[in-house]
């Protein structure tokens, strides 16, 4: 099967997507398409905040994927639980109750363990943000 390739080879989604990260006909609009140069945590958060008041969930578990792929090895579980809530609320919009329950859930265990080893939250209460994507699916 061929897939899309940037320059270095690398795979790189090149056909337009939707607000909910599905696939749209080469040749469609679809919505623009988020950097993957990674920023500061705090940045990525404000991207992420964003991204989510738009509708867009998809591309908030993107941009925290992008975090999560760049940041310190003790940071991972948090950038991966982050983004694992995003897919969740993906699910959701998408319709798919189960895989987003499924993902609300393992995102949870990852964030609560994160929490438990005192790592940086850079301000984000992850119980409520839990909390928050739970009441939502």
């Amino acid at each position: 099967m061929d897939r899309d390739r940037n320059d270095q080879g690398r795979a790189q989604q090149a056909r337009p997507r939707d607000a909910l990260g599905r696939p749209l006909p080469y040749g469609e609009v679809g919505v623009e398409p988020i950097s993957e140069e990674p920023l500061p945590p705090d940045e990525t958060l404000a991207y992420a905040r964003r991204l989510l008041d738009e509708g867009r969930p998809f591309a908030a578990h993107e941009a925290l994927e992008v975090r999560w792929k760049s940041c310190p090895e003790e940071e991972r579980e948090l950038w991966q639980g982050l983004a694992q809530l995003c897919v969740g609320l993906t699910h959701h919009e998408r319709g798919n109750a189960v895989g987003a329950s499924r993902l609300i859930e393992r995102a949870a265990r990852r964030l609560e363990a994160y929490e438990r080893g005192g790592g940086p939250t850079y301000g984000l209460d992850l119980g409520a943000l839990v909390g928050c994507a739970r009441d939502r699916v």
